[in-house]
């Protein structure tokens, strides 16, 4: 992984004492309020419900078990030995104390992590494929590129007050592991038949209040020239971006106002000019460029292995276990570049225990121990909040699974219907109307048994505790909004949402519904799946097939009825 010089370790080490100073002046009252605001912001310090909030970066996912231990000792020593991770790669801390954050970042400044551009109007953490440079499918390992762009974007004078907050996603794989689709800037790499690495560059795509897909605004674009393109681009969001509207700033307003042709006519016209100034002549990635990033992304050490069957690997087991094993080996465990490994996916979705997302400091320290036992001392952080062991030797899974259930992070319910995406909702965070993990838990307890999870097969469930979005429901195959009906919590459904190659924004079904109702609700959605699918097909494609009709009858055929006093009997729990 990327190890950070000179001028990256400066840079954060000399964050850390400017924000120390301006703590200091917070906590002596020098320092105003709405003055502070702004400068915690672009160190990932929000305020929220119940305490501040550190929101910390991990680029496009990458982290080293020495990084893990320490974000460990940050929740035991700062926090409530627990941390969140995200669907855009970071880990928040819910319960951090002001005076104390200056500290937490110089431990983080000690083993390359900061908080830098996690918050603010600016462009953030640089998400990607957490199965890169590993995946079976993949064209070209991303990772060089994101780390590039992660340095060209940092503290970028030019575009640390744009017009709304502003994120890029970058795949290079056949499946879609990112929601390129669904971010303001999305970048499929790809290379062409003279092995030349290409871009192709989506615009104005996004969530929250207005969900939009991302549209297509430039092809076979060379990597070299990604910097330029992309000043192009936000000078064109930074000049026009609604301002005088926070629900209309975000680039995907400006993208469907002008059209996509319009906006990509707009950016090119730009583009010519930055690409032509002697100013700007330096802008662009060079080889020597890519060469002194790209050495950091070297495969480790593999041994040589025979790439195992199925049946082989099952054999390492106990006939005791097998059963439970395979279930594993089906939904956790997936395919590999090199012949004889395989990567892990480790879920924090145990049924009812805990917040989608959430481990342990515990937890952190045993899965660090397992990075460095079974895949090189590194770990991934997926979009849909679980973690991954990418390089695990298959004749060792047996020994690796056995340990993983020791932590709670070994349940196969990987792209089930208990692998839940949650923000942390009204729980925690202010701008929720609702809370989100009450509901995760409750339809985690209703669909507790493996059994019927596996025959239903992969169904993607995200809950958003309010229109921001941060759990993404709107490309959930289900999707639960948090609303807030005359200062009570309610909840809206959604269906027929997907991420990946076939990106979909759901569409809501009616009215909203009672906490302590959506339990019932999902089992009517389910049993109606159950009753009309046909065989082998999944709830997508249902859903696709039937329409929304059967799905909204059964949702509020026997529900949607419950008193206020009923309704509220969840959401105090």
């Amino acid at each position: 992984m990327y190890k950070y010089d000179h001028i990256d370790q400066t840079l954060i080490d000399q964050r850390v004492i400017q924000f120390r100073d301006q703590v200091e002046r917070r906590l002596k009252g020098t320092l105003a309020e709405e003055e502070f605001r702004p400068l915690r912001l672009q160190n990932g310090l929000y305020h929220q419900r119940h305490a501040y909030m550190l929101r910390v970066a991990i680029p496009y996912g990458l982290l080293s078990a020495k990084q893990l231990r320490t974000l460990a000792l940050i929740a035991d020593k700062y926090d409530r030995a627990y941390g969140h991770f995200t669907t855009r790669q970071n880990i928040q801390f819910n319960w951090v104390e002001l005076e104390q954050t200056p500290d937490i970042l110089a431990e983080l400044a000690k083993v390359q992590m900061h908080a830098i551009q996690t918050s603010g109007n600016c462009i953030r953490n640089i998400t990607s494929d957490a199965f890169a440079g590993v995946a079976a499918d993949e064209y070209i390992d991303p990772r060089p590129i994101c780390e590039l762009l992660r340095q060209w974007s940092s503290l970028h004078p030019e575009f640390a007050h744009l017009p709304r907050k502003f994120k890029f996603a970058i795949n290079g794989a056949k499946e879609d592991r990112t929601v390129l689709l669904c971010h303001d800037v999305g970048i499929e790499l790809k290379k062409n038949p003279a092995g030349e690495l290409l871009a192709d560059i989506y615009a104005g795509g996004g969530m929250g209040r207005t969900p939009i897909l991302g549209s297509l605004i430039k092809k076979d674009l060379s990597w070299q020239v990604l910097p330029s393109y992309l000043t192009a681009l936000l000078r064109v969001y930074n000049r026009f971006g609604r301002r005088d509207s926070l629900y209309k700033a975000r680039i995907k307003i400006l993208v469907k106002a002008l059209g996509p042709q319009e906006f990509a006519r707009q950016v090119e016209s730009e583009w010519l000019h930055v690409h032509n100034s002697e100013k700007n002549s330096d802008d662009n990635f060079s080889q020597a460029e890519w060469e002194r990033v790209a050495k950091h992304f070297t495969r480790p050490t593999y041994q040589k292995r025979n790439t195992l069957s199925h049946e082989a690997i099952l054999a390492t087991s106990p006939e005791t276990e097998r059963a439970a094993f395979a279930r594993w080996l089906e939904r956790n465990v997936k395919a590999h570049q090199i012949p004889g490994y395989a990567s892990v996916i480790l879920s924090l979705k145990p049924h009812g225990t805990v917040a989608p997302g959430d481990a342990t400091s515990t937890q952190m320290n045993a899965i660090a121990d397992l990075a460095d036992q079974y895949s090189f001392g590194e770990l991934r952080v997926t979009h849909e909040q679980n973690l991954v062991l990418a390089d695990v030797e298959q004749s060792k899974l047996f020994e690796l699974w056995q340990e993983a259930k020791k932590q709670f992070v070994a349940l196969p319910n990987i792209g089930l219907l208990t692998d839940i995406i949650a923000c942390p909702g009204g729980d925690f965070c202010s701008l929720a109307n609702a809370k989100s993990l009450p509901i995760a838990k409750a339809i985690q307890e209703r669909f507790d048994d493996l059994d019927y999870l596996f025959d239903l097969g992969d169904i993607t469930l995200n809950i958003s505790g309010c229109i921001n979005s941060c759990g993404h429901h709107h490309v959930g195959n289900i999707g639960v909004l948090g609303v807030d009906k005359d200062g009570e919590e309610w909840y809206q459904i959604t269906l027929g949402g997907e991420q990946g190659n076939n990106a979909s924004i759901g569409k809501v079904i009616g009215p909203s519904f009672y906490a302590n109702e959506i339990p019932d609700v999902m089992t009517s959605l389910i049993n109606t799946y159950v009753e009309q699918r046909t065989p082998g097909e999944l709830f997508i494609d249902a859903y696709r097939r039937l329409g929304v009709n059967p799905f909204k009858e059964a949702a509020y055929r026997n529900n949607g009825k419950q008193s206020k006093e009923s309704g509220k009997s969840l959401i105090a729990a």
